[in-house]
């Protein structure tokens, strides 16, 4: 089944293979956010475990998937690399900036960017769909990179694997969503729906990430480790500190080591 798979993606164009990578990544976020329908309330625990599962994987992504192409496609040499991902990250702290947000298990009165008037629902939407970007990026720029037959040997094979593992990592965060919204109120539709608006903004940056490594190609290891640098960014500002709220700490950490190894075995094993 997997090598279906791979021929099925080998032979559609770049950016369409990459939107439907972002699709796929959309709608497993959508199959968590849709559990709101069947419990009423979301163990904080299990929550914990789930959202340091999510940094894990993350953190091995922009390794493996992301920054060790990148490198080895600059023929070793480590500048398009570091000014990427330094690139990366000061783009996710720019939006940090711009726009109003509050992350899980933070307080309404903890948002962050500028003083808003949205309510606390829209403000948890917009930190994931925050979130969510660098994945979307990194989905499409790998599909890109495959299509160009890049010398850092992620083909696509690399491109969907990654997909798949950041479709698993994006099943928890579904419903990390969506069950404080109903927690607070809100109808289990309304919730479900803004659970999974959170990852909408995924095939549409998968579809920008492939195009412009399509389009600009000297810029693609600088791609590759902008995707990375956003992505670490993101586990360090924001999934980390969200699971060191609780008593839960230890096994928060032990869900990012678990995801860790779960996405390394995956590129290994499959990539």
């Amino acid at each position: 089944m997997w090598n279906s798979i791979i021929e099925w993606f080998t032979a559609q164009d770049p950016i369409f293979a990459a939107l439907v990578a972002g699709v796929f990544t959309w709608l497993v976020t959508a199959a968590g956010a849709s559990f709101v329908f069947f419990f009423k309330t979301l163990n904080r625990t299990v929550l914990d475990v789930a959202l340091g599962f999510t940094g894990g994987v993350m953190v091995a992504a922009s390794f493996w998937s992301l920054l060790a192409p990148a490198i080895e496609e600059s023929n070793g040499s480590w500048v398009p690399a570091a000014v990427g991902f330094l690139l990366g990250a000061f783009f996710i702290f720019g939006l940090d900036k711009v726009i109003p947000h509050v992350h899980i298990n933070f307080k309404e009165s903890e948002s962050e960017g500028p003083k808003s008037r949205m309510h606390k629902t829209m403000l948890l939407v917009s930190a994931i769909t925050l979130h969510n970007i660098p994945e979307g990026l990194s989905v499409g720029i790998l599909f890109g990179a495959a299509a160009l037959g890049i010398s850092g040997g992620a083909g696509i094979e690399d491109a969907v694997m990654l997909a798949i593992a950041i479709g698993i990592q994006n099943f928890p965060e579904g419903f990390a969503v969506s069950m404080p919204l109903r927690r607070e109120g809100m109808s289990r539709g309304r919730s479900f729906f803004y659970g999974q608006l959170s990852a909408i903004v995924e095939p549409i940056a998968a579809v920008i990430g492939a195009a412009a490594v399509m389009v600009f190609t000297p810029i693609l290891p600088y791609a590759l480790a902008f995707a990375a640098g956003a992505m670490i960014f993101v586990v360090v500002e924001e999934v980390i500190p969200e699971t060191q709220r609780d008593k839960n700490t230890d096994l928060a950490t032990m869900g990012f080591m678990i995801g860790f190894v779960v996405m390394m075995i995956l590129d290994v094993g499959l990539g």
